[in-house]
């Protein structure tokens, strides 16, 4: 595609409302009947919302970090995890949503972080045009470079609209993919005890 098609002086809200009016008219909408006259300015609003993951620095998500030691001076070297996080992102190969699931969870070195930081960090990634390889794969590298912990496991199970409406058309169907670091990778207790806890064999 040319890039300079699009006039770079508009507005990004301009952009989208233009994008959507152009995608209605090309399926053979009149796009000026009452139900789809404010439908443009619905999805350029919504777009800023569901895409938020682009204006999100995961550095600075991770910017407070905590010791690992307690006031004993004993350290935690137990695993943390937070399971269940629901996550919604978008096909970057369709534009369709894929929705589902993500299990984070490390053992720590010298730092821990928030608990709501990791369901954040999962967010940041999600809220953009994404394939779920790439997604999973993120998480990981991105906790494994701020916390350096002992290692790190993510997890993501998601239903992928591009193949429940499109395509192949088998709704239920779920991907899941793993990205491990570390002890996770190397240890099968590790690994196994993570599994275990997700409800994985």
């Amino acid at each position: 595609m040319d890039r300079h098609l699009i006039n770079p002086t508009i507005s990004d809200m301009e952009k989208r409302k233009l994008a959507v009016q152009l995608l209605l008219s090309s399926v053979g909408e009149d796009i000026y009947r009452e139900g789809l006259q404010e439908t443009p300015n619905r999805v350029a609003r919504m777009y800023e919302e569901i895409f938020g993951g682009y204006d999100q620095d995961p550095e600075q998500l991770l910017k407070v970090t905590f010791d690992s030691d307690d006031d004993e001076g004993d350290k935690y070297g137990s695993l943390v995890l937070v399971k269940d996080i629901p996550l919604f992102s978008h096909c970057e190969h369709h534009m369709v949503p894929f929705f589902g699931k993500a299990h984070v969870a490390y053992i720590p070195e010298d730092k821990v972080v928030g608990i709501s930081k990791i369901a954040r960090l999962i967010d940041c990634y999600a809220k953009r045009f994404q394939i779920q390889e790439r997604l999973t794969t993120q998480v990981a590298n991105t906790l494994e470079k701020f916390l350096n912990p002992k290692g790190v496991a993510v997890v993501v199970e998601a239903e992928h609209m591009c193949m429940t409406m499109r395509g192949v058309k088998k709704p239920g169907a779920k991907t899941i993919t793993s990205a491990l670091t570390g002890v996770f990778l190397k240890e099968v207790d590790a690994r196994a005890e993570f599994y275990s806890l997700i409800g994985l064999k």
